[in-house]
C-alpha cells in the first residue's frame, strides 16, 4: 500500500518576501512535495492560510506522514488544529518537523519542553555527520553532506532526549546540533530535521531530498497491534 504524505507549509515568506517567492515559485511546501513526488510518494500539500489550515481531519485521517515547515508563524497556527496533529500522531501518523518546525506547536507539544535553540544568520556552511549510519534514515548518504549556505542552529537544544540521534551538524563559526533527532510518541514515529531555512534553495539538494524520502518510509504507520484503553472485565474469572 502507497504512503500518503501531506507537506504543510505556513507558506507566509512565499507570500511577503520576493526574493523567497523566487527561490521557491510553489512555495517551500511544493518543492519538498515534488521531491517526495520524485521518491514515488503520493503527496499533497496545505497551508496555514486554508480553512482548519488545511489540517481538517478528514485531511489528517488520510495522512500517514505530516511533514510540517514553519518559521515566523508557529503562533498563528490554532490550539485546535495543534491538537488535532497531536492526537493523530499519538494515533500512529508520522510527523516530519523540519527547520523552525521545531518550535511549532505540535511538535513542542509532544516534547513537552521549548526546543529553544541559539541560531545565528549569516549563510554559513553546515556540516551534517552521519551520527548513526546503521539507521534507515542515514540510507543512501555518506560519512557526511555540507548544506553550502544556511542559518546557524547551536546546543544547547530544549529537548528531550532522543530515542536515536541520527545527524549531528557542525557549522563554520564553530557550533554543533543535533540536526536529525527521532521519538515515538503513542503509536506515532517523530524525526524533527533542522535544515531548511527559507533564504537558501535547501530543499532542492539531493542529500537533503534524501533524507526526506527516508525518513517518510521510517515514520509511516505501522500495523503493531490494537491497544486497549479505559475499564475492562477481567479475563479470569475473578472471586467475588
Amino acid at each position: 500500500m502507497s504512503i500518503q504524505v501531506t507537506v504543510w507549509n505556513e507558506n507566509v515568506h512565499e507570500l511577503e518576501e520576493e526574493d523567497v517567492a523566487e527561490r521557491y515559485p510553489d512555495g517551500i511546501h511544493g518543492a519538498i512535495a515534488d521531491g517526495l513526488e520524485a521518491a514515488g510518494y503520493e503527496t499533497t500539500t496545505a497551508t496555514l492560510q486554508e480553512p482548519e489550515h488545511g489540517l481538517t481531519e478528514a485531511v489528517l485521517d488520510e495522512t500517514d506522514v505530516l511533514v510540517w515547515w514553519s518559521h515566523c508563524a508557529n503562533g498563528d497556527v490554532s490550539d485546535e488544529v495543534a491538537s488535532r496533529v497531536v492526537d493523530h500522531v499519538h494515533d500512529g501518523m508520522g510527523f516530519i518537523p523540519v527547520h523552525s518546525g521545531k518550535n511549532s506547536k505540535p511538535f513542542t507539544r509532544l516534547m513537552g519542553t521549548t526546543c529553544n535553540i541559539k541560531y545565528r544568520h549569516g549563510g554559513e556552511t553546515e556540516r551534517v555527520w552521519v551520527a548513526d549510519p546503521g539507521h534507515p534514515i542515514a540510507d543512501g548518504l555518506g560519512e557526511y553532506f555540507e548544506v553550502p549556505q544556511t542559518e546557524m542552529y547551536g546546543e544547547p537544544y530544549d529537548i528531550p532526549e532522543p530515542d536515536r540521534t541520527v545527524f549531528i551538524s557542525w557549522f563554520e563559526g564553530g557550533e554543533v546540533f543535533r540536526s536529525g533527532v527521532c521519538y515515538r510518541r503513542g503509536r506515532g514515529r517523530i524525526f524533527a530535521f533542522r535544515p531548511g531555512h527559507e533564504e537558501y534553495p535547501i530543499f532542492y539538494q539531493d542529500e537533503i531530498r534524501q533524507v526526506l524520502a527516508n525518513a517518510v518510509e521510517w515514520a509511516a504507520p505501522s500495523e503493531g497491534s490494537d491497544a486497549v484503553w479505559g475499564e475492562v472485565d477481567p479475563i479470569e474469572p475473578l472471586d467475588e
